[in-house]
């Protein structure tokens, strides 16, 4: 394949694990964070999506860092399955 077209899939997979991935990565601590956090339940769903904010900002910070596009999808995929791990066992109604 030819080297300016390799190079641009290479950005339009770290644009799309930035806003797919860093979404899905930042909804899942929202999620965790508004589970786990020992406060009131609104409380705890505020803090979770103020945090958000900042969980999505470092996956697109780390998505462009990463020395290469396999590596960024890599560095999401592995918290977004520990974050997913957490709220699975404590969502209401899981088999825990």
């Amino acid at each position: 394949m030819n080297t300016p077209i390799r190079h641009r899939l290479a950005v339009a997979s770290r644009a799309v694990a930035a806003i797919g991935g860093g979404y899905a990565v930042a909804a899942l601590s929202a999620a965790a964070i508004a589970l786990w956090w020992p406060a009131s339940r609104a409380e705890a769903a505020l803090g979770g999506t103020l945090a958000s904010f900042l969980v999505f900002a470092g996956a697109v910070v780390w998505v462009f860092a990463a020395r290469s596009a396999a590596r960024a999808w890599l560095g999401l995929a592995a918290p977004a399955l520990l974050l997913g791990a957490l709220v699975w066992l404590r969502y209401p109604g899981s088999p825990s």
